[in-house]
């Protein structure tokens, strides 16, 4: 497999970083997962927006114009031959010292892209629907950390991970301080109550998915109501449907909370549109 390592495609087994990478260290970088759908980058500029908005965020300089990320990225897909996948950019703020201070590093910052295949959940359970639980782990305050920032440090995202994992299921959701639903460990939940969709704002503590976003302008193409509003956890177990969204998820139905059944224990028909919806966007190609 080929991967982009600072401006040249190299064997992956050659794609060597130091040690003493900052993005090794302490977490001190960036990324963005990426979808390729036949030979076509998903969303390609809002996740290349995303990166050097977080990167902004976190004053760490992309020493990289955005349509030379662009290119290099469809570069690493041609060199593999890939024309459906995953793709995982990554920038880190690079070679420092042994200490916190991001402005000890002086080397360039490492750019990585990553492609290969992924798969998050099996076809039966997007046939018949994911079980999740709500994790113990509480997510990560807006007020703490940007939650527009999408950093290499994913601590907070594992730790809840692990929680479901041990409970004999794929996904967590994860609740904010104030006892709401904020996120699951790496997507995006909406539910489904009377006809209405309703999804955490920004203020909850998510980060603005661009699966997210695709599936708001969807559901609004459908004249389906959505509404950004804070969502309790029995509102959670309440709901008539739920889904999740995300780059490696795609579309997918919840089914079943803790012990709680939602709904009829299958996907719903507002969820099934959708679902519907957006592979047919995926289908139709026009999505850059």
């Amino acid at each position: 497999m080929k991967v982009w390592l600072n401006g040249s495609l190299v064997d992956d087994q050659d794609a060597k970083i130091t040690v003493l990478d900052h993005g090794t260290l302490y977490g001190d970088g960036v990324f963005e997962g990426i979808r390729v759908y036949g030979g076509k980058v998903f969303q390609i500029n809002a996740h290349i927006d995303r990166l050097f908005a977080s990167a902004e965020k976190i004053r760490l300089t992309i020493p990289h114009t955005k349509q030379e990320i662009h290119d290099a990225i469809y570069q690493t897909l041609e060199a593999n031959a890939l024309v459906d996948g995953y793709i995982r950019l990554v920038v880190t703020r690079g070679c420092g010292t042994l200490g916190l201070n991001p402005f000890k590093c002086p080397t360039p910052n490492v750019y990585i892209i990553v492609t290969d295949q992924i798969v998050l959940y099996t076809q039966e359970m997007y046939d018949n629907g994911l079980a999740v639980i709500i994790a113990r782990t509480v997510r990560t305050s807006a007020s703490m950390l940007d939650p527009s920032i999408k950093s290499l440090n994913y601590l907070n995202n594992i730790l809840a991970k692990i929680e479901a994992l041990d409970a004999g299921v794929e996904e967590a959701v994860m609740l904010n301080a104030d006892g709401n639903v904020a996120e699951c460990t790496g997507d995006n939940i909406f539910i489904v109550t009377g006809g209405q969709v309703r999804t955490p704002p920004t203020s909850a503590g998510v980060l603005v998915g661009v699966t997210r976003s695709v599936v708001m302008r969807l559901a609004e193409q459908l004249d389906i109501p959505l509404v950004e509003v804070g969502i309790t956890p029995d509102e959670l177990y309440q709901a008539d449907e739920c889904f999740l969204t995300g780059t490696a998820a795609e579309v997918i139905a919840v089914t079943k909370v803790d012990d709680r059944t939602i709904g009829t224990g299958r996907a719903g028909p507002v969820t099934t549109r959708l679902l519907e919806a957006f592979r047919d966007y995926i289908a139709a190609g026009d999505f850059e």
